[in-house]
C-alpha cells in the first residue's frame, strides 16, 4: 500500500523556522521524483519545491528561493522542506507528492498544516 505521511507542519510566527517530513512507503522511493505543493484557503495548489530522484537536483517556486531547502534521504525513504524566514502569506496546507511521469504514476500526502502567526 502506498504512502506518504506528512509530518512537522504547525504554527510558527513570522521570521520563523519549520522542517516538514515526509515519509514513503510501499514504492521505490529512490526512482521518484518529489515536489512539495502547497494550498492555501481559497487558492489554487501550487508547486513549492522539487527534487530529482537522486537528490542531485533542485529547484523552487521563485518565492521561496533562499528561504526553502528540499532535500531527501533515500536510505530513509524520506524527504524534508526546510522552510526559513517564515511570512504569514506561507501559511498554507503542505503536500508531499512522489511523481513518476515516464510511468504515469504520481503519489499524494495528506497534508500537513502550516501557520504563519503572531
Amino acid at each position: 500500500q502506498v504512502q506518504l505521511v506528512e509530518s512537522g507542519g504547525g504554527l510558527v510566527q513570522p521570521g520563523g523556522s519549520l522542517r516538514l517530513s515526509c515519509a514513503a512507503s510501499g514504492f521505490t522511493f529512490g526512482r521518484y521524483a518529489m515536489r512539495w505543493y502547497r494550498q492555501a484557503p481559497g487558492k489554487e495548489r501550487e508547486l513549492v519545491a522539487a527534487i530529482t530522484k537522486t537528490g542531485g537536483s533542485t529547484n523552487y517556486a521563485d518565492s521561496m528561493k533562499g528561504r526553502f531547502t528540499i532535500s531527501r534521504d533515500n536510505a530513509k525513504n524520506t524527504v524534508y522542506l526546510q522552510m526559513n524566514s517564515l511570512k504569514p502569506e506561507d501559511t498554507a496546507v503542505y503536500y508531499c507528492n512522489a511523481d513518476r511521469p515516464d510511468y504515469g504514476l504520481s503519489f499524494w500526502g495528506q497534508g500537513t498544516q502550516v501557520t504563519v502567526s503572531s
